[in-house]
């Protein structure tokens, strides 16, 4: 029976000497989600990642990936972008497609079916017998992502996804990943690019000098983040209304209004409604998940989590 999460890792340790890499690390992945994991360079990611696909083993703990210990039919249901990437240069690219799609149990027939598809919607469809030599970074990327993804795998593990492609590649390969989402897959995803996992992440995991420090919903760990303060556009003196503390003024003539420990929004909105004042916008000052990283991984409190698990 199908279980609700692609990944269950509980209590996971790995050291290399005296280097505590991950310390006890636990967290799920749920089928149809984008998960985001995060954390500083050498926070633990790529080990925890390794440590996922059984390519390097747990001093303690446990994981399970697609309902169970790691076997080599279950990798054949996973897909792996790694940063560091690399493929057989020198073979036209819907041969090199149709032979990786095989070793993931493929038939060749339906893996070259596949891989014709994929490249004429990534717009690769001129190049289905050129050799990965003739094709530019961007191209080379989108191969590799579809390589990846051409054998509909249950799991997809990606790193830097949308490295060196401009902005309507990116979306195109954003797009495919909301489909396969859709379709039920898990989708963990680890990129330096803030924005995008704000975009298309559902649930998140920050991993800090090996332990986790954020976990949970990406909406939810922004909410908790948030401050006593809304950011308003319109006109009107913001320094006069009751409980405003300090007046930020913020990009496009947009403010955000910092409030005292005992204002809320709602009294705030009353007394604008109240008053001489055009208002436009109104919302919660949220933090970007940049920020967050930036106050979390800077040097802020490590030792509580906002989200539990």
């Amino acid at each position: 029976m199908k279980t609700k999460q692609a990944i269950i890792a509980e209590q996971l340790t790995k050291s290399y000497g005296d280097h505590l890499a991950v310390d006890h690390l636990s967290f799920e992945v749920e089928y149809g989600e984008i998960f985001a994991m995060i954390g500083p360079n050498g926070a633990g990611k790529s080990t925890t990642i390794r440590m996922i696909l059984d390519i390097i083993r747990p001093d303690s703990g446990r994981v399970a990936v697609l309902g169970g210990p790691i076997t080599e039919e279950i990798k054949d249901r996973i897909g792996y972008l790694p940063e560091e990437r690399g493929l057989y240069k020198n073979v036209p690219l819907v041969q090199l497609l149709a032979y990786l799609g095989q070793l993931k149990g493929m038939s060749k027939q339906d893996a070259s079916r596949r891989a014709a598809e994929l490249l004429d919607r990534l717009e690769l469809g001129e190049y289905k017998k050129s050799k990965m030599t003739a094709l530019s970074k961007g191209m080379a990327q989108k191969v590799q992502f579809i390589a990846t993804v051409l054998h509909h795998p249950e799991l997809i593990i990606i790193d830097e996804p949308f490295s060196g492609l401009d902005p309507v590649n990116t979306q195109v390969l954003k797009d495919l990943l909301y489909q396969m989402k859709l379709e039920g897959s898990a989708v963990v995803m680890s990129t330096h690019h803030m924005h995008q996992l704000q975009e298309m992440g559902d649930r998140m995991l920050m991993i800090s000098e090996g332990r986790r420090v954020l976990y949970g919903s990406i909406q939810e760990v922004r909410e908790q983040y948030a401050e006593n303060a809304v950011t308003v556009s319109g006109s009107g003196n913001w320094d006069l209304l009751p409980g405003v503390v300090r007046v930020e003024h913020i990009k496009n003539g947009d403010v955000t209004l910092h409030l005292a420990p005992e204002a809320t929004p709602d009294h705030l909105l009353r007394a604008i409604a109240d008053g001489d004042y055009i208002l436009r916008h109104f919302e919660l000052a949220i933090p970007s998940l940049e920020e967050i990283f930036i106050r979390v991984a800077g040097g802020g409190s490590l030792e509580t989590e906002k989200v539990p698990l």
